[in-house]
């Protein structure tokens, strides 16, 4: 069936830097746009960084911009957040989430169940 799949979440240090990996289970991601979200306890899910399926195109948040890098390398079927600089205002749960339509300017159709991102010392 198909899936995504985060690691690379953790405990890290106010500057610090991660690197979130989503990888897909039961399909490719070719064909896919793949969003990166995050959710704080009692805040709505928000949108972090987005990259189209050819990669030709991404996004990134304002509080990500200069910050978070979005890449993916389908010939691993897996897509990428490098986070840097962070901040215990990047702490939260972190999901990926993939868009057949291919674009990111549509909704995700498809969800990983998410890892916890903690950003404190």
């Amino acid at each position: 069936q198909l899936q995504l799949v985060e690691s690379g979440g953790g405990l890290v240090q106010p500057g610090g830097s991660l690197r979130l990996s989503c990888a897909a289970s039961g399909f490719t991601l070719d064909y896919y746009a793949i969003g990166w979200f995050r959710q704080a306890p009692g805040k709505e899910r928000e949108g972090v960084s987005c990259i189209s399926s050819t990669g030709d195109s991404t996004n990134y948040a304002d509080s990500a911009k200069g910050r978070f890098t979005i890449s993916r390398d389908n010939a691993k079927n897996t897509v990428y957040l490098q986070m840097n600089s962070l901040k215990p205002e990047d702490t939260g749960v972190y999901y990926c989430g993939g868009a057949y339509a291919g674009v990111c300017s549509y909704g995700m159709n498809y969800w990983g169940k998410g890892i916890l991102v903690t950003v404190s010392s």
